[in-house]
């Protein structure tokens, strides 16, 4: 008997392009099968799969390997982040305080 398949996809923002690929993976694969299932790193060469932080629909999934996929599910591959959001927050706060001090 066919092993029974499920529907997913997996998507992944390049800094100069995006893909989406929609994909029938057999039930039980894990999210790290389905990403090299996908061939998604034959068209992001730079992409270190072992590295790079995984979540399914924007929530980042800690084991990869052991996080076992559901039909529908959406698999995002996510690029570090340059700069730490909250630092570039806290800067921006502090040079838009400066001005205020001088006219008080």
């Amino acid at each position: 008997m066919p092993e029974p398949l499920i529907d997913i996809e997996v998507v992944h923002a390049g800094v100069d392009r995006q893909v989406l690929l929609a994909l029938q993976v057999p039930a039980g694969s894990t999210l790290m099968q389905a990403v090299l299932a996908s061939g998604i790193a034959q068209s992001f060469p730079e992409l270190d799969l072992q590295a790079s932080a995984m979540g399914i629909f924007g929530k980042v999934v800690k084991d990869p390997a052991a996080h076992v996929l559901e039909a529908g599910d959406r698999i995002e591959i996510y690029r570090p982040l340059l700069a730490d959001p909250k630092e570039v927050r806290r800067l921006r706060a502090a040079k838009t305080a400066k001005p205020r001090k001088g006219r008080a």
